[in-house]
């Protein structure tokens, strides 16, 4: 809808309030609300002034002047509020420089993602993206309740004891009338064990209404309330909105359950974590109206020479994309052997253990495409998957091979058979990410220089608070030393 539209679009619906929406460069979600009558009386299309020092990744304040610019495709009602005093409705928008004279660097959306999209159409190409994101429903967590599990030293805690030392969530699936999922039994589990299907099916109804259509949701492995819902692909930027569409309503609707709805990719220790498997595909011209450039129908696995130096080019800058697809120290709890993580730099048709994975479940051009494992729901995906289309048209540019695909269970290989067949590893800490993203011009290229300086001095930050705290496991395990 054009500005006009989006005018009689707030009247007719008698919304109220109007919650202006973006996002900072780690990736929160940032809002404030502005009464609808200024964007139908008044100036608000014009953009509304912020102050940007405020905003982690921004800009300091000597320079804290910013414009919210609205973006009047994304606007959607607030289904959940039905009160005619509270009739809401939320709008993304781009972030702006003072005076609104030019779109800022500092803005994830605006800046890269759109960037990269028009890159993309400068050559007659589109992408699409399919996100799988996880998540955990809990009914309460109490951060001062810890329990420990002395087995945690033999093995590395691959004993035989599912004792969790972990903060104590109570799940749906442990209330009183509830049964019991076992540790890693989830996936696929019916009524009455999964207990989350009325706020799946409800949640539905309002992504839906978001213009975010769900394909399948369902429970997922984890013994605790974890569930995915995965929504028809969409472009870059679309699918960027979609995400914090989808983490909206999914906290909201949580929140009106008593429920708490964590995103958070490994709150429970022993059990599957939260992953965010993105399914993508290069196009010439329109998704699924014109060319999709990963196809081949003579290759033994559908996949095309270009689809192949794609996935060169992700293998080849993996290490530096994990800073941003798995940007928190909590992410590198999931990427663990054991819990379905991918954590070896190889590529597989049909193989879950491997990084990339090329489904193999229609045999026809219009569902060929790569799924990159290596993400989770604490990902900016503006970035990520900015940076993943950069990584793999540097591969097709350099048409870089990604050798022949691993066809076994790589988790079930030795170490000297891994290293025969070249297969390498993803960082395994926070830290070590940063540092090879610290050396990957393209990745920099496609973030520019702002939120590349601010996002290493955000996460080098977090790793120093992080290595700081004395936890309680280091109690338990050194206070006999």
């Amino acid at each position: 809808m054009d500005v006009e539209q989006a005018k009689k679009f707030l009247q007719e619906n008698e919304i109220k309030q109007v919650l202006c929406a973006f996002t900072d460069v780690r990736g929160y979600m940032q809002t404030f609300s502005i009464p609808a009558r200024k964007f139908i009386e008044g100036s608000a299309f014009e953009g509304i002034g912020f102050d940007g020092s405020s905003i982690r990744g921004f800009k300091s304040i000597n320079e804290s002047d910013m414009v919210w610019m609205p973006d009047v495709s994304t606007l959607r009602i607030v289904p959940w509020e039905t009160d005619p005093v509270q009739k809401t409705a939320i709008m993304f928008g781009d972030v702006y420089e003072a005076w609104g004279r030019e779109q800022s660097d500092v803005d994830p959306r605006g800046y890269v993602a759109k960037r990269v999209e028009k890159k993309l159409a400068d050559q007659g190409l589109s992408a699409i993206f399919g996100p799988e994101i996880e998540f955990f429903l809990f009914e309460n967590v109490d951060p001062t309740n810890l329990v420990y599990d002395l087995w945690v030293s033999p093995n590395g805690g691959a004993g035989d004891s599912w004792g969790p030392p972990r903060v104590m969530p109570e799940s749906p699936e442990m209330t009183p009338g509830g049964l019991l999922i076992r540790p890693k039994e989830g996936y696929f589990r019916p009524p009455p064990e999964d207990t989350t299907v009325a706020y799946r099916n409800e949640l539905v109804e309002i992504l839906e209404s978001f213009g975010v259509m769900v394909e399948y949701h369902h429970h997922e492995v984890a013994t605790a309330g974890q569930v995915e819902l995965d929504f028809e692909p969409k472009t870059l930027v679309d699918v960027g909105d979609a995400f914090y569409y989808y983490k909206f309503a999914a906290k909201n609707l949580a929140a009106m359950y008593g429920m708490i709805a964590t995103f958070m990719p490994k709150p429970l220790y022993l059990d599957n974590a939260s992953g965010m498997h993105v399914h993508q595909s290069l196009w010439e011209g329109e998704p699924f109206k014109g060319k999709n450039i990963f196809a081949d129908p003579d290759d033994e696995y559908m996949l095309s020479q270009k689809a192949r130096y794609y996935i060169g080019g992700l293998l080849e800058h993996a290490k530096a994309l994990t800073a941003l697809c798995a940007p928190t120290v909590n992410s590198y709890k999931r990427l663990v052997p054991g819990f379905e993580a991918p954590i070896y730099i190889c590529w597989s048709p049909r193989n879950r253990s491997a990084l990339i994975r090329v489904p193999m479940y229609h045999r026809k051009p219009s569902a060929i495409r790569l799924e990159y494992r290596g993400v989770d729901p604490s990902t900016n995906p503006y970035l990520s998957l900015s940076a993943m289309i950069a990584a793999g048209l540097d591969g097709i540019k350099k048409k870089i091979e990604p050798g022949d695909p691993i066809m076994e269970d790589v988790y079930e290989l030795s170490e000297s058979k891994k290293r025969e067949l070249g297969i390498g590893e993803l960082p395994t800490t926070l830290r070590d990410a940063i540092d090879h993203l610290a050396t990957d011009e393209v990745i920099q290229d496609v973030l520019g220089s702002h939120i590349f300086d601010a996002f290493m001095e955000i996460k080098i930050d977090e790793w120093n608070q992080y290595c700081l705290y004395i936890t309680p496991w280091e109690y338990m395990k050194y206070l006999d030393i």
